[in-house]
């Protein structure tokens, strides 16, 4: 199978939606003639014209009421906000308007939104350019909320997220664009709510998405060498999430590791570790660990930054805490 990076499979789902259906189209700043700062909208201008692929002033909270709007009155818009810390400027039209919008008119109305934007700390961009902010839409009935980690999920979900009726944020991470992985060629969909066991194991669970996966794929390589074997496990979609998959992994191993990029606080994971309490309490062999971001704003200093997410060195330590192994306790000690 073919390679490509993260960006180009992006690219490959706009382009054949657009061609599939006229009503698609996309605004941002700087995504017509400069193609967009992650090069992910690069070439689509020249083929589908300023209408299509419309550049905007620096204003999220217009370019995010016109997608909502559009979509409302038929249109597939997607609009890209370069990061996903701007997109608090627009909140009152995803969370107020677009979130809300079906269930307001009885069903009858649809919001056939995409919000593609990307987050997540990395190259000293500092604290309001570096946040995981996916534990705010999650929280928010009537939104979906996407977080590929490889470029065949990021075109599938693309893809399928422009099918969709429903408003979508689709988040992605900075450091994930230059990232290559075999994408297949032809129709790719990847439906919401569908888990994907990114590495089989017995050991223990780990639970991550996208920037989280390709650490937890190096932490579990290395655990490997050591003879632990871990199950790592991409929900691909936190709304909806796919909890069947997440539970049968954790009947088989018994022990579960929740990383995310966001703040402990509020996320996502304790979520997710809330349902696996419920739902399969009985099966777990040790306590949840969860690996998540400190508790602070994301420093400029690289270091700090560094210091401040979760690195491979965490989450191995993690899964070796709900493993009791005898050389990290005397480590600890």
């Amino acid at each position: 199978m073919r390679e490509i990076m993260y960006r180009e499979a992006l690219r490959e789902a706009l382009d054949e939606e657009m061609q599939r259906d006229p009503n698609v189209f996309v605004i941002g700043e700087g995504i017509a003639e400069r193609g967009g700062s992650y090069k992910v909208t690069e070439g689509l201008l020249a083929k589908y014209g300023p209408k299509r692929i419309r550049d905007t002033p620096i204003a999220e909270a217009g370019m995010i009421g016109v997608g909502v709007g559009a979509a409302i009155a038929g249109a597939r818009p997607i609009v890209e906000i370069l990061y996903v810390d701007f997109a608090m400027l627009g909140m009152d039209m995803i969370v107020n308007q677009a979130a809300k919008f079906r269930l307001m008119t009885g069903g009858e109305g649809r919001v056939p939104f995409v919000l593609r934007t990307q987050g997540g700390a990395g190259g000293g961009v500092a604290a309001q350019h570096s946040q995981s902010l996916e534990a705010l839409f999650y929280h928010i009935p009537g939104l979906k909320v996407v977080m590929p980690s490889v470029p065949a999920d990021a075109k599938g979900l693309l893809k399928y997220a422009l099918r969709q009726d429903d408003p979508v944020m689709f988040l992605e991470h900075k450091h994930l664009y230059m990232t290559k992985g075999p994408v297949p060629g032809g129709e790719h969909i990847v439906e919401f709510g569908k888990a994907d066991i990114k590495r089989a194991g017995k050991d223990v669970t780990i639970i991550a998405w996208s920037n989280m996966i390709p650490r937890s794929l190096e932490a579990a390589e290395s655990l490997a060498a050591e003879g632990i074997e871990a199950e790592v496990v991409d929900p691909r979609t936190l709304v909806p999430l796919d909890e069947e998959t997440i539970l049968t992994s954790v009947a088989k191993t018994h022990r579960v590791v929740i990383v995310q990029e966001a703040v402990r606080r509020g996320g996502v994971a304790s979520d997710i570790a809330s349902i696996i309490q419920e739902k399969a309490f009985y099966e777990l062999d040790a306590p949840i660990e969860i690996v998540a971001g400190l508790n602070v704003p994301i420093p400029f200093n690289l270091e700090l930054e560094k210091a401040s997410v979760p690195q491979k060195s965490d989450i191995i330590a993690a899964v070796k805490r709900s493993l009791y192994v005898p050389s990290y306790a005397m480590a600890a000690e």
